[in-house]
């Protein structure tokens, strides 16, 4: 594990000891962390304690609960996350649980747990007692989690109804918590979908979180006293820096009768300042590879142009001078009355004044060669 100063997830948290003048029990904590060997992940895990037991017993467990569960699951297996959550779990209530048996002011002193832990977008949840887990989807909001109370045992099976949950004397029975005797065994149920069944609940562990995505963690001082609608609403609605507080002072406007502790994670939808920048760079791209290729095809061109012309100038020579050549004059009886002066035309280039043509005299041509 490595600790990171920075989160991949938007987080707030607010927690308060309601209006009766109770002693605060209840305990959070959230911790990024990076996992994974050469490849580092970032990841994020929540823990929500209630304290249980009075006489400040309850704020010792939560606080060992908090204290023991974030050590070992920040410093454990992220490649079995399951099993390092149900170990954390099960070291921190035998811990509590000799805690309170060594202190007979202690005794009987335990926990509720809620944990999320995200490891890059994958959800694993684990929960022990009545602190929820809720999962914002759009419009959508699910309780990922179950009570485990007395009444919900009850309701389950059929011998109590919805109406009977909040004014039921056994309402806060706890039969899951950290400290107790025997060690208790964590739910990792996640109840996403409608009519799930068990073996259903459990697949989801390692649920995909998509942006936009909000987690909520709370002890029952808030869900005892706001609904999942109420809580819905401020979530959509309420900026996150808010939410927290908002549900908080709900609560507290409704009686606040025991410690309220909200944190919510959410997951940071696509900004699109980012998006605009990875445009813009591929456009930049774009425009540079295209002015890349025009500027070779034109160096090209006047290569190519350049040499046609050196080989132009390579085979063509000047052109040959037309000269005319008269015969030098000739003895006149070697002149017939009716020959006349042979006129030809040579390629040859005209001679200069040192040249003489072996065919001709040095004698320049008379002007009355011919008889009349």
């Amino acid at each position: 594990m490595t600790e990171s100063e920075q989160t991949h997830l938007q987080t707030q948290a607010a927690s308060h000891e309601g209006m009766l003048g109770k002693q605060n029990e209840d305990r959070f904590a959230v911790t990024p962390f990076l996992t994974g060997g050469t490849e580092q992940i970032h990841s994020v895990l929540a823990v929500v304690c209630d304290g249980i037991g009075g006489h400040r017993a309850g704020e010792v467990a939560a606080e060992m609960g908090i204290s023991i569960i974030t050590k070992d699951i920040t410093t454990g297996d992220s490649d079995q996350p399951l099993k390092t959550m149900e170990q954390a779990i099960i070291r921190a209530s035998d811990a509590i649980y000799k805690a309170s048996q060594a202190d007979l002011g202690r005794s009987g002193m335990g926990a509720t747990c809620a944990c999320t832990w995200v490891i890059g977008d994958r959800l694993y949840t684990a929960n022990l007692g009545d602190s929820r887990i809720y999962l914002l989807r759009g419009s959508h909001l699910v309780q990922l989690t179950t009570d485990h109370t007395w009444v919900q045992e009850a309701l389950d099976a059929g011998l109590i109804s919805d109406k009977d949950l909040m004014d039921h004397p056994n309402a806060h029975v706890i039969r899951r918590y950290l400290g107790s005797l025997k060690a208790p065994e964590p739910d990792f149920r996640m109840w996403v979908f409608e009519e799930e069944s068990v073996e259903e609940a459990l697949s989801n562990q390692g649920l995909i979180l998509q942006p936009g995505d909000m987690l909520m963690l709370c002890s029952d001082g808030l869900t005892d006293l706001v609904s999942d609608v109420e809580i819905r609403k401020v979530l959509q609605d309420s900026p996150l820096a808010q939410a927290p507080d908002t549900l908080i002072d709900i609560a507290n406007q409704r009686g606040g009768h025991d410690n309220i502790t909200v944190v919510v994670l959410k997951v940071p939808k696509k900004r699109k300042k980012a998006a605009g920048k990875i445009r813009k760079r591929r456009l930049l791209i774009g425009c540079l590879v295209v002015f890349a290729i025009i500027s070779i095809v034109i160096t090209g061109l006047i290569l190519g142009t350049r040499l046609r012309r050196e080989r132009l100038d390579e085979v063509i020579t000047p052109s040959p001078t037309l000269t005319l050549t008269l015969p030098e004059e000739v003895p006149s009886a070697a002149v017939s009355r009716t020959s006349s002066p042979s006129f030809s035309l040579s390629a040859t280039p005209e001679p200069t004044a040192e040249s003489i043509s072996p065919l001709v005299s040095r004698t320049p041509w008379p002007t009355n060669t011919v008889d009349q």
